[in-house]
């Protein structure tokens, strides 16, 4: 029996300095936008979540090159359904993994700082992949697939499996790799290393582009939300 068409979007709770002038990285706000309208035009109820049932926005993805038209009307109107579950985030305890059939990490670099650590998330991802369900990630959302266990192998779910994300060539054209090395923490090249995947890199770090391997979904940077959101509702349909 298939999943439940129903998707849960996890989203940063983290944020930190990362720009100029000390303008803050948190849940990059189209990483979650593009996918949870990608899910509900596939007919699929939407949850958000986060490890504290909070989460800040990332300055950068506020600004017009990156939140524009539609994007930036659902994002400034609180009304909107979006909206409303971004400000009323769940928390991992309120979630029933098996009434999902979609887990999509979204990101911004915020997520490097939480996901590795966001047991409560983890655990939701792990029992939904051990029920079947498809698990994905776009841009730096991928941090939180070492932590994501398949109780079978003792390993993560995305051992010896192909996997894109933010590439390392991205950070340091945006200049922040020192940054990241500062929070000790790994780039996503080398996080899905140590989970035992093999790193695909898109063209380029800016390029649309998605992977799947088997109920495992995944998408570059911020241009990817929607194209990986539309591969996890065709590995779900192929279920």
């Amino acid at each position: 029996m298939a999943p439940p068409r129903k998707a849960l979007i996890a989203v940063s709770s983290a944020h930190a300095p990362l720009y100029p002038e000390g303008k803050e990285t948190g849940l990059f706000i189209t990483e979650a936008l593009h996918p949870f309208l990608v899910f509900k035009k596939a007919g699929f109820d939407v949850d958000l979540v986060s490890e504290t049932g909070s989460s800040q926005p990332d300055w950068l993805s506020q600004q017009e090159d990156w939140l524009k038209g539609e994007d930036k009307k659902i994002w400034e109107d609180r009304s909107s359904e979006f909206r409303q579950k971004l400000d009323n985030l769940l928390k991992p305890s309120d979630v029933d993994p098996s009434k999902y059939g979609i887990f999509f990490a979204s990101a911004g670099h915020a997520s490097l700082i939480d996901y590795p650590d966001a047991k409560g998330l983890q655990s939701i991802a792990s029992k939904m992949n051990t029920n079947g369900g498809i698990i994905s990630a776009v841009c730096h959302g991928g941090a939180i697939f070492p932590g994501i266990i398949d109780p079978s192998t003792g390993k993560s779910i995305i051992a010896n499996r192909r996997v894109t994300g933010f590439t390392t060539k991205g950070e340091e054209e945006e200049g922040v790799l020192d940054t990241i090395k500062s929070w000790n923490r790994p780039t996503i090249e080398a996080s899905a290393a140590s989970a035992g995947a093999t790193y695909v890199s898109p063209a380029g770090p800016w390029d649309a582009f998605t992977v799947t391997d088997g109920r495992v979904v995944t998408g570059a940077n911020p241009a990817s939300a929607h194209v990986t959101a539309e591969a996890a509702v065709k590995a779900f349909d192929a279920l």
